[in-house]
């Protein structure tokens, strides 16, 4: 990335211990962190509560927002789920509320290099980067002044075993995680923007939020919950924060 170029970063807290987080913040030199779980409050892990991170960080020298009203992967509104009771992210995109929150990411980057926080240890398995770095991403297509959009990838459960992967690269392992990468062979298929589309839909499906309230219609006329997205009687993971779990190796 470029020096002095703007930065927004993302990262998941996983069950890391507040002075390993706060170290790993460190080593990527995030001086700013936006909260973007919808339910900022993780039983696992209580030293991710809202209040107690906010003062956590502020007491090491690193500000705190509380962005999960608006950049949230969740929703108290029906309307933004499909019938199979999953969360349409390109719903929640239309919202003023998402509009707000991502400007007010994209002015705190102006004096702030600010880390977007969720819980999941994987982006490619979170809405941070599904939803909000891919929104981010496309805004700073148009500007004038785009920032570096990044993801804190973690390959072990040390800080030190961490680098930033762009938000363009990590969209490459997203096309192939999905089939959505064109092959050398193949034909010319879908534009990138296209296929980079069909594929966040895909990982959504797999991974975002469902609401116990919306069933699906067969289900709702047995009175049932709508089967796991894992798979016909697979349990439901445990959530904190916007989607599946995921704790360091």
């Amino acid at each position: 990335m470029n020096a002095g170029r703007r930065v927004v970063l993302t990262v998941g807290h996983s069950t890391h211990s507040i002075g390993d987080f706060v170290e790993l913040l460190k080593r990527h030199e995030v001086t700013a962190v936006a909260d973007v779980r919808s339910a900022p409050y993780s039983r696992r892990c209580p030293q991710f509560r809202r209040q107690a991170l906010g003062r956590s960080l502020r007491d090491r020298g690193i500000q705190y927002v509380f962005l999960g009203r608006e950049l949230g992967g969740r929703s108290d509104d029906p309307a933004d789920y499909g019938a199979d009771g999953r969360i349409r992210f390109d719903r929640l995109r239309r919202k003023p509320t998402f509009a707000e929150g991502l400007d007010r990411v994209l002015r705190g980057s102006e004096g702030y290099r600010i880390a977007l926080l969720c819980a999941e240890r994987d982006p490619l398995h979170c809405h941070r980067f599904l939803l909000v770095a891919q929104a981010l991403a496309e805004a700073a297509e148009v500007g004038t002044d785009p920032p570096f959009v990044g993801h804190i990838i973690l390959s072990g459960p040390d800080p030190r075993d961490s680098r930033v992967e762009s938000h363009a690269r990590l969209l490459d392992r997203l096309l192939e995680a999905t089939g959505q990468q064109p092959t050398l062979w193949g034909p010319p298929g879908a534009t990138r923007p296209e296929r980079v589309r069909r594929a966040i839909a895909i990982q959504t499906a797999r991974f975002g939020h469902r609401s116990g309230r919306t069933l699906s219609r067969s289900a709702g006329a047995r009175g049932t919950s709508p089967p796991s997205a894992e798979g016909p009687g697979a349990t439901p993971r445990r959530r904190d924060g916007d989607g599946p779990r995921r704790v360091p190796s």
